[in-house]
C-alpha cells in the first residue's frame, strides 16, 4: 500500500474501472459458466466498495457545509 492508498487497499476510479472491465467481459461472452459466479462476486464487492465512498464522501461533504454555514455570521 503506498501513502496515498486509502486504507481499503483500492480507490474509487480503480474500483470503476475493475467494475467496468467485469462486466464488459460478462456482457460479450468473455467469462465461462464456471467464473461467473466468481466475477459477479467481485463486482458486487467492488459496487458495495463504492457506495460506501459515495456515502462517506457526502457525509464529509455535508459536514463541510454545515461547518461553514455556522462560521458566517448575518450581517446587521
Amino acid at each position: 500500500m503506498t501513502a496515498d492508498s486509502p486504507p481499503d487497499g483500492i480507490r474509487f476510479g480503480a474500483a470503476i474501472q475493475e467494475l467496468e472491465t467485469i462486466l464488459q467481459r460478462i456482457d460479450n461472452d468473455a467469462v465461462d459458466i464456471d467464473g461467473l459466479a466468481d466475477e459477479l462476486r467481485r463486482a458486487t464487492e467492488l459496487l458495495e466498495l463504492c457506495r460506501g465512498k459515495i456515502r462517506k464522501a457526502e457525509v464529509e461533504v455535508s459536514q463541510i457545509v454545515q461547518r461553514l454555514e455556522g462560521s458566517q455570521t448575518p450581517s446587521s
